[in-house]
């Protein structure tokens, strides 16, 4: 890969309780990739929560907030004014609120703009560069596109920070799987976590142990906290976890909400249950139950109870069905999709 030489790129995306943080965190592992290219990132947000913001500069990326409601004039003319200050290679923008003439005005500004997108939004599409790193991800989402817009479509795309691109892929499928994993992401406004840890006290497997992740933006630590302490198995509660891998490694099957970090259960070959706690992500989530990369449970964050435990007191007696599952997920995800992202803005290709 081409090395930068301090060439900026500029990330548009928000995180908050309410949306959650998986546009800022699959924005984190491009800028990964780029920074080990060479270069330099400067993220411009809206909304962010404390967690975020702390992690950015851990990694020493830069972090400018502006006001305005996310996709409005306002908000944009706030990017190009920095924009025209950073001269940055790329515009990257990543969030549902923004719309064809928002990346048209960053087109009509001479910026090349990277669009991240999940499930092919009402309208068209205007940026240079159209990702999608879903399952479901297809073409026929994109017709109405400019001649110039390039689709990557699919998990060979899919954004993962470095600690999972270096994660060792061996995983050991035990005959019964007595360690569950459950995150239902960055934030979990809903307080779903609470209902899988009902769901959990119903399943009757002797010394089951239960690691429960609740996100550094999450908003309900007490009541998951209660939950923890009251449940008949062997629980734990772990806040802001900074070691996602070794975490992952260690679980026998997931209960997680159905958001990006599905590449991270795949890329280590973790069997998951998945919850589609908001709307965008039905279609993913239900593209890899159809794939067999893992079980998806029906109702959304509303899900019976009853149901979800007899699931997980399924995947967890039987080895078979985590063995297809972790091997069928694995084939997903390579772990080199930033960099193959990286190497196209550079003028590499993509391959």
């Amino acid at each position: 890969m081409t090395k930068l030489s301090g060439e900026m790129l500029l990330i548009r995306a928000d995180a908050s309780v309410a949306i959650g943080t998986g546009h800022a965190m699959r924005c984190l592992a491009l800028t990964q990739a780029w920074q080990d290219a060479g270069g330099r990132v400067t993220f411009v947000m809206a909304e962010s929560t404390p967690a975020i913001e702390e992690r950015l500069r851990s990694e020493g990326i830069g972090l400018v907030r502006i006001d305005g409601v996310p996709g409005s004039d306002f908000d944009h003319e706030q990017l190009i004014a920095l924009a025209r200050t950073h001269r940055p290679s790329w515009v990257v923008v990543d969030g549902y609120e923004f719309d064809a003439a928002y990346q048209r005005t960053l087109k009509n500004e001479g910026f090349k703009v990277l669009l991240i997108d999940d499930n092919g939004r009402p309208g068209s599409f205007t940026a240079d560069v159209v990702l999608n790193q879903n399952v479901h991800a297809q073409e026929c989402l994109y017709k109405n596109r400019e001649t110039y817009t390039r689709l990557l479509l699919g998990p060979k795309y899919a954004l993962l920070r470095r600690e999972f691109v270096s994660a060792p892929d061996c995983r050991e499928i035990s005959s019964i799987g007595r360690k569950l994993l459950v995150s239902m992401g960055g934030s979990d406004p809903d307080n779903v976590t609470c209902r899988v840890m009902e769901a959990i006290e119903q399943v009757e497997v002797a010394d089951l142990q239960v690691a429960v992740v609740a996100g550094g933006s999450n908003p309900h630590l007490a009541s998951i906290g209660e939950s923890v302490a009251k449940s008949s198995h062997s629980c734990r509660i772990l806040n802001n976890v900074t070691d996602m891998p070794a975490l992952i490694s260690w679980a026998d099957l997931a209960i997680s909400g159905a958001g990006t970090v599905c590449w991270e259960y795949c890329a280590l070959g973790l069997p998951a249950v998945l919850v589609a706690v908001a709307e965008n992500q039905i279609p993913n989530a239900e593209a890899l139950h159809a794939a067999g990369a893992a079980r998806l449970v029906a109702g959304g964050s509303q899900f019976a109870i009853g149901e979800m435990a007899q699931l997980i007191t399924r995947l967890v007696n039987s080895r078979s069905e985590r063995f297809a599952l972790s091997r069928t997920a694995h084939t997903l995800v390579d772990g080199g999709g930033a960099g193959r992202i990286i190497s196209m803005l550079l003028g590499e290709g993509a391959s």
